[in-house]
């Protein structure tokens, strides 16, 4: 766990913009009550953890995780005086969490991998295509580098291959190219200078008209994946949080992309420690994807810890 938030380089707190996704669906899976003890270990917007905070009482407790210490920051202060302990850690280190304060295991668990609207409404972090800031995308600001570094000293085929592999873009290699030609003549700094390049690069689709998403979504989720190692934190939480959980106590995971729901899947399905309580993944409704239209790839998965 980490300390010292006054010290890190984020802005004031503010009030949390973000809409939780599938929220009836993870209470009702999760199904928290008086005196259990559940984890948020991506607790974002905290939307998702008021939710439980509200079963658990009387005498439980949430034990609330996020890498971003500006989300941290934000929920000491809007829950203040809740059943909450708050750590400013990855949810892979949820065994040493546990040990700290002194708790064997806990009754669930949820991971929703999903960026929150407070970090897209951050314009000094770069997740926001709009965005003139740094071409940041770390969840942490104190590990690993910036997206930036990367997108300016990677070869072209290095470029293109984390591009293919983490944002599934079938015009990777063209996208590298041009990053590599352009930043001979300016260094790329900014998540707006790196998204017009690919919008001129990415060809239209039938009749003039591009896809659904910007162009460059493919290629800012490769970054952060990236450089925040999402999938290398999936796969090592999914290898520690059985050995977290009470028998029968259990996993709900959101996801957004296929790279973290495929991880998802299988280890539900492969691990003796898990069973799959369902056996698609659940999806919002057609309301709720109408009201936020960001929860439309989200896909919810549960297991229970077996016996």
């Amino acid at each position: 766990m980490r300390a010292g938030l006054s010290d890190l380089p984020w802005p004031a707190v503010t009030a949390s913009q973000h809409e939780p996704v599938l929220l009836d669906e993870v209470v009702h899976w999760l199904a928290p009550e008086p005196g259990q003890v559940v984890v948020d270990g991506t607790l974002g917007g905290a939307g998702h953890a008021r939710a439980i905070i509200d079963r658990l009482r009387p005498g439980g407790l949430l034990i609330a995780l996020d890498r971003d210490p500006a989300a941290i920051a934000r929920a000491e202060k809007e829950l203040a005086g809740l059943p909450v302990k708050l750590a400013q850690t990855n949810f892979g280190d949820l065994p040493e969490v546990l040990a700290e304060i002194g708790i064997k295991t806990v009754d669930g668990v949820l991971l929703d991998l999903g960026l929150s609207s407070d970090q897209l409404a951050d314009a000094e972090r770069g997740f926001s295509f709009q965005s003139g800031g740094a071409l940041d995308l770390r969840f942490d600001p104190t590990e690993g580098e910036p997206a930036s570094r990367l997108v300016n000293r990677l070869s072209a085929e290095h470029l293109a291959e984390l591009i293919f592999y983490y944002g599934e873009e079938r015009f990777s290699r063209r996208i590298a190219h041009a990053i590599v030609e352009a930043r001979r003549e300016t260094p790329i700094r900014t998540a707006s200078q790196l998204a017009e390049l690919i919008r001129r690069v990415v060809p239209a689709g039938p009749r003039g008209q591009r896809e659904r998403i910007d162009p460059a979504t493919r290629t800012f989720q490769a970054l952060r994946i990236a450089v925040n190692e999402e999938l290398k934190s999936l796969e090592v939480a999914l290898r520690r949080l059985p050995d977290c959980l009470k028998p029968a106590g259990r996993l709900a995971v959101i996801s957004f992309h296929s790279l973290e729901d495929r991880r998802v899947k299988e280890a539900f399905r492969d691990d003796p420690r898990w069973r799959a309580l369902v056996r698609k993944p659940v999806r919002p409704t057609e309301a709720e994807m109408a009201r936020n239209p960001r929860s439309r790839s989200a896909k919810l998965r549960v297991a229970e810890r077996c016996e």
